[in-house]
């Protein structure tokens, strides 16, 4: 299952920099890296990067990262995706700008 993490854009630059990342400051606070499933990441956008600019989606194999990801009830009682270590480069899959059109961010059609 293919799971999506949105960053800013300084936060993807960091990423790139240093191959890989424990999160934006509200994934240090809480101790693990958000992330969303498909049907999620619209409403993530939306609550938490409103009227954000320069964002990047980035996808990723849940199944990939192995016991360090839990999936744990949250927003509404739906599970979401927690990674309880580093984000790294080598395991994002895609990537790809999330534009803001309209006031909406803009993800891909086959999301």
């Amino acid at each position: 299952m293919r799971i999506y993490k949105i960053l800013r854009a300084s936060e993807w630059a960091d990423l790139q920099a240093r191959g890989e990342t424990q999160g934006a400051p509200i994934d240090v606070a809480d101790g693990f890296v958000h992330f969303s499933t498909a049907a999620q990441a619209q409403e993530t956008a939306a609550k938490h990067f409103a009227g954000a600019e320069g964002l990047i989606l980035a996808a990723l194999e849940a199944d990939d990262l192995g016991p360090a990801l839990k999936w744990e009830v949250s927003r509404g009682g739906d599970k979401f995706p927690h990674l309880y270590g580093p984000l790294r480069l080598v395991d994002i899959i895609w990537h790809a700008p999330l534009p803001l059109e309209g006031g909406v961010h803009k993800f891909p059609a086959d999301l």
